[in-house]
């Protein structure tokens, strides 16, 4: 069940969420006509290690009525909402594309890094609070390193690839690994407890992307164009984003500490973006411009 257990979690999540109420009698009859199922009932043991790995995991709370009825619980976060419309989304496309193989021709799919093997046994650790023994082929090392014993605390979505984020053992550090960059992975008997004081809101609630940083705080400020003002509006940078419209542009400022990935998703806009405030993150930009310059030169005359 393990390869099927994130299907298993969305299943339930967008059965609930479209019927609003079901009772484990009606929730198990649709089960049994599902493709997961495999003609199988949901076996009540079953669907309360379900019901327990989505509220932890994923903060998505199925609460049960006088009743007996199950729902989801709704919860008003920003952070909640986006990660439940990204499950039921994720759901829809995969059963509507699985359904329409005869169309897979008019279908363009990006090919991006899969955690597909390895996102399972984590969800399966963290739930059970079980350390993880890894090889990790980081772009920045010539050898894969090899027994990292790892005690994973949450997983985090960016940019279509799996990163987990926890304690590393041998650095008694906090690290980040991209799944699609694991070579090797096994659960261990070993048990660990998350500190109590540990919070990823206060890792990444300050965060473009997955880099950590131990910065300040600060107040960013970019200018940019009509046009791309549109599209920031669509698709914030981040969480803290408010705007302010002038005739020709705008103005967007943000809560954050500055790191790899902000300059970088300045850098992809061009010219579309300038960046006001504050200064070191001007320098940062300004240094990658310019080391990207002095890679051409132009041809005398």
């Amino acid at each position: 069940m393990a390869r099927d257990l994130i299907g298993c979690y969305v299943w339930i999540v967008d059965t609930l969420t479209r019927y609003e109420k079901l009772s484990r009698k009606e929730l198990n009859r649709l089960w049994m006509r599902s493709p997961l199922s495999n003609g199988e009932p949901l076996p009540e043991r079953t669907f309360y290690h379900y019901r327990r790995s989505i509220e932890k995991n994923f903060n998505i709370d199925i609460a049960c009525d006088n009743s007996g009825n199950y729902y989801i619980d709704e919860d008003n976060s920003a952070k909640n909402k986006a990660f439940t419309n990204w499950m039921l989304d994720s759901y829809a496309v995969s059963s509507a594309l699985k359904d329409r193989y005869d169309s897979m021709e008019k279908v363009e799919i990006e090919d991006v890094p899969s955690a597909r093997e390895f996102l399972p046994l984590v969800l399966d650790a963290l739930q059970n609070s079980n350390k993880l023994s890894l090889t990790y082929a980081g772009f920045n090392r010539s050898r894969a390193e090899r027994n990292i014993i790892f005690r994973p605390y949450f997983v985090k979505r960016y940019k279509q690839r799996w990163y987990v984020i926890g304690y590393k053992e041998k650095d008694a550090g906090i690290r980040t690994y991209a799944l699609d960059r694991v070579r090797e992975m096994k659960i261990l008997a070993d048990k660990f407890n998350v500190p109590t004081d540990f919070e990823p809101e206060k890792l990444f609630g300050n965060i473009v992307g997955v880099t950590t940083s131990q910065a300040p705080v600060r107040t960013v400020r970019l200018q940019t164009t009509p046009t791309q003002a549109k599209y920031f509006r669509a698709l914030p940078l981040h969480s803290s984003q408010q705007e302010q419209v002038h005739d020709d542009y705008s103005i967007f400022t943000y809560r954050l500490k500055l790191n790899y990935e902000l300059s970088h998703e300045i850098l992809a806009l061009g010219p579309a973006v300038k960046v006001l405030d504050p200064p070191e993150l001007k320098a940062m930009v300004l240094t990658e411009l310019q080391a990207t310059l002095d890679q051409y030169t132009l041809p005398k005359e």
